[in-house]
C-alpha cells in the first residue's frame, strides 16, 4: 500500500486512528461535522422517498407497483456496490461521497421543476428512487471505508452503529414530515427540500479532509481483477466469510418479515392503517433503543459472539409471532418492538470486524461486496416469501400457499439456527484476531 497524504507519525506517542494511521487532533469535530450533513440528509431522502411511496399508492393503489418500486430501490445499489467499491479504493473517498450526494441532490431538483410544471408519472418516481440506489452504491462503501482512517479503535463500532441509530429515527419522523410536507405544500416541495439536505451533505464533506489511500497493485488492474481482489479479502478468511454468508441468508429470511408487517396487522389481526402505522412505530423505536445500547456499551470485545446472540433472540421473537392469536394485537407490537432491539446488533458489529480484519486499501472493494449481499437480499427473501404465502402455479403445479403465521415461524427457525454459526472454530477466531487481513 502507497499512501499519498500521510506517513508514519513522528512522535511514538502519536495517537492513532483504527486502520493505524495517525489520529487527527480533532477527529471527533471532524466526525461531527460529517455525520451532521449525512444526518439532514438522511431526513430529506427518508421524506422524499416516502412522498414519493404516497403519490404511488394514491396514484395506482396497486401493491404490484409497490413492490416494484421497493426492489427498484434496492437492487441497483446491490449490483453496482462492488463497483461503488473499487471506485472507493481507487479515489478519493470524500470526492466519491460528494459527487455521489450531489448527483442526488440534483436528480430531486429537476424532479421537483418536473413535479411543479404538472409532468410527473409514475416512470419518473421509479428514475428518483433508482438513482438514489445507485447514489448508495457509491457512496456506501466509500463512507464505511473512510471511517476507521478517522476515529480511533475503541469508538470504531460506536461510529458504525451512529449510522443505523439516524436511520432509525429517521424511519420514525421523516415519513409524517414528508406527508406533512406533501399534503400541505405539495409533493415538489419534498424534492426541492431533499435537494436542500444532498447540498447541506456535500456542504459537510467539503469541511473536512479524508485521507487518501492508494493501491498501486490496483492502478493499471481491468475492474473485474479489482472485484476479484475485493471478494477474495473478505472470503480468505474463513471465519468472516461464514459469518457475511450467515447474515445474507438472515437478510433474505427476515427482510421479508419486515415488509409483511402490515400485511399481518391487516389479515391476522383484522387491523386498519393505525394499527399498522403503530406496529412501524413501535419497531423503529426499539431500532432506536438497540442501536442507543449499543453505541453505549460499544458491542464488548466478542463482536461475532454478539451477532450471533442477536440472531438467536431475533429467530426466537420472530417465530413467536407466528403463534399468535387474532386477538393478540398488543402482544405482537410488544414483540416488534423487542424484535427491532436485537435486530439492531448486526449491521454495525459485522462492519466493524470486517474493518477490522481487511487492509485499508482494499476496504471498498471489501465493503462493496458486502453493501451488495445485503442489498440484494431483501428483495430476493420478499420474492420468495411471498410466492410461499400467497401461492402460486407453474407449469399445471399449483402450490396454494402457506399465509403469513407460517412466514413468520419459517424465519425464526432460520435465524436461530443461524444463531448457531459461532459453534465453528473460524468464527470464534474473529473475537480473538485483531490484525487486518487480506
Amino acid at each position: 500500500m502507497t499512501d499519498n497524504t500521510t506517513a508514519e507519525p513522528e512522535d511514538p506517542t502519536q495517537k492513532l486512528s483504527a486502520s493505524g494511521r495517525p489520529l487527527p487532533k480533532r477527529w471527533f469535530v471532524l466526525i461531527c461535522i460529517i455525520w451532521a450533513g449525512q444526518a439532514v440528509s438522511m431526513l430529506t431522502s427518508y421524506a422524499a422517498g416516502y412522498a414519493a411511496v404516497w403519490y404511488v399508492t394514491e396514484t395506482t393503489g396497486s401493491a404490484w407497483m409497490l413492490s416494484l418500486l421497493t426492489i427498484a430501490a434496492f437492487l441497483p445499489q446491490g449490483i453496482l456496490s462492488p463497483f461503488g467499491g473499487v471506485v472507493a479504493d481507487r479515489f478519493n473517498r470524500r470526492t466519491v461521497m460528494v459527487v455521489a450526494d450531489f448527483s442526488i441532490g440534483i436528480i430531486s431538483l429537476i424532479l421537483g421543476i418536473i413535479i411543479l410544471l404538472g409532468q410527473v408519472t409514475i416512470a419518473l418516481i421509479a428514475v428518483l428512487v433508482i438513482a438514489r440506489s445507485i447514489g448508495q452504491a457509491f457512496h456506501g462503501p466509500a463512507m464505511m471505508a473512510a471511517m476507521p482512517m478517522l476515529v480511533p479503535e475503541k469508538h470504531l463500532m460506536r461510529i458504525n452503529t451512529l449510522d443505523q441509530l439516524l436511520i432509525s429515527i429517521c424511519s420514525i419522523g421523516a415519513p409524517a414530515f414528508g406527508i406533512f410536507l406533501y399534503t400541505v405544500i405539495g409533493f415538489y416541495a419534498v424534492m426541492f427540500l431533499d435537494f436542500i439536505g444532498a447540498m447541506i451533505a456535500v456542504g459537510a464533506l467539503l469541511l473536512v479532509k479524508i485521507p487518501t489511500t492508494h493501491d498501486e497493485s490496483a492502478e493499471n488492474q481491468h475492474v473485474l481483477h479489482n472485484l476479484a481482489v475485493g471478494f477474495r479479502s473478505i472470503t480468505s478468511n474463513r471465519g468472516l466469510w461464514i459469518l457475511i454468508v450467515s447474515i445474507t441468508v438472515g437478510m433474505v429470511a427476515f427482510g421479508s418479515i419486515s415488509a409483511f408487517f402490515p400485511l399481518m396487522t391487516f389479515s391476522h389481526f383484522s387491523g386498519d392503517g393505525y394499527m399498522a402505522s403503530l406496529v412501524e412505530a413501535v419497531f423503529g423505536i426499539g431500532m432506536i433503543v438497540g442501536s442507543a445500547i449499543l453505541m453505549a456499551w460499544n458491542g464488548g470485545k466478542r463482536l461475532a459472539l454478539l451477532i450471533a446472540v442477536a440472531a438467536a433472540i431475533t429467530g426466537v421473537i420472530t417465530a413467536a409471532c407466528g403463534f399468535l392469536t387474532s386477538d393478540m394485537f398488543i402482544m405482537f407490537v410488544i414483540l416488534s418492538g423487542l424484535m427491532a432491539v436485537s435486530c439492531s446488533w448486526f449491521n454495525a458489529p459485522m462492519i466493524t470486524l470486517i474493518q477490522r480484519r481487511v487492509s485499508e486499501e482494499k476496504m471498498g472493494r471489501a465493503l462493496g461486496f458486502v453493501t451488495a449481499l445485503i442489498g440484494i437480499a431483501p428483495p430476493f427473501g420478499i420474492f420468495v416469501c411471498g410466492l410461499l404465502a400467497e401461492g402460486f402455479e407453474f407449469s399445471g403445479f399449483v402450490f396454494t400457499g402457506t399465509g403469513i403465521l407460517p412466514i413468520f415461524i419459517g424465519a425464526g427457525v432460520i435465524m436461530m439456527l443461524l444463531g448457531l454459526v459461532y459453534a465453528l472454530k473460524s468464527v470464534r477466531a474473529l473475537d480473538k484476531v485483531e490484525q487486518a487481513e487480506g
